[in-house]
Formats: C-alpha cells, structure tokens, sequence
C-alpha cells in the first residue's frame, strides 16, 4: 500500500503522539462514480472556514489512498471523537441522491489495507463509522464495525 501525498499538509509521518482510541470511516457524500481528491476535499473543507481538511486519508475511486492531515494533527471529521480519532474517507457514498455503499473493488481493498497499517501503530484502536460515533447520518453507508470486526491482514 503506498499513500500518496496531494496536498501541501506535509509529509507521511509515522505514528502519532496523541492516544488513538478509533479508526473512523466516513465517505465523503458524494455521487458514485464522481472523483474526487484530498486537494477537493481540502478546498471544500476551507470554503467552510475549517484550517485544512480534516480526514487523515482519502481513498480514491481507483484505490489510490491520499494524505489528508498527518496523524499527529487533531482531526475534524467526527465531532467529540477528534482528539482521540484518526478519519478515513472513501470518495462515494451517494447513488441518485441517496446513501449507498457505493465503494469500487479497487476502494475496499485499499481501505483493508490502510486498515492493516493504521491497526499495527494502534492496535488497542476501534474501527468504526462514523454512524457508530453518535452521528445523525448513515455515513458511511456501510456496516464498518462488523466490516473491519476481524483484524485486517
């Protein structure tokens, strides 16, 4: 698995200092088979005043994983779960308007390999969704806690 760095948010990094209780899934609400990048979701995160994207990753439609924040940097994706939390967004999520696993092969297994990765530097970290957090929305549009209940790899 190799990460891919396409916004100006610095250099993969290896573990992180702060304590690390959960792996967050979350798609990024968009309609299948659109692209987009970290860079997209960067911009569209400052348009709302945010200082930068707040997914650590994002995997692209082709399985590419993109840098979002580094892991050391407190997230914005999942609200009273930043400190503690790394976030992981898959580009989809939407068909005609509506919530759906709309993850390519390509996507999921990029996801169980990042999965794999981010568990070895915290292997006490849950996976779950963002749904499973308390949120009011069905993203990711999966079941991630039953998805990733195994360990990955």
């Amino acid at each position: 698995m190799s990460v891919t760095k396409s916004t100006p948010l610095g250099e993969v990094e290896g573990a992180s200092m702060r304590k690390i209780t959960l792996i967050i899934i979350h798609c990024s609400a968009t309609e299948a088979g659109a692209d987009f990048s970290a860079f997209d979701i960067d911009k569209w995160h400052k348009a709302q005043g945010w200082s930068s994207i707040g997914y650590h990753y994002v995997v692209r439609l082709d399985g590419t994983i993109e840098r979002g924040r580094q892991e050391s940097e407190v997230g914005a994706h999942c609200k009273e779960h930043n400190q503690h939390s790394i976030g992981v967004c898959y580009i989809g999520g939407l068909r005609n308007g509506k919530p759906a696993d709309t993850r390519t092969a390509q996507q999921k297994a990029a996801l169980k390999a990042l999965i794999a990765q981010l568990r070895t530097r915290y292997p006490n970290a849950r996976v779950v969704g963002h749904r499973d957090t308390g949120a009011k929305k069905e993203c990711p549009c999966f079941d991630a806690v039953h998805e990733y209940k195994e360990k990955v790899g």
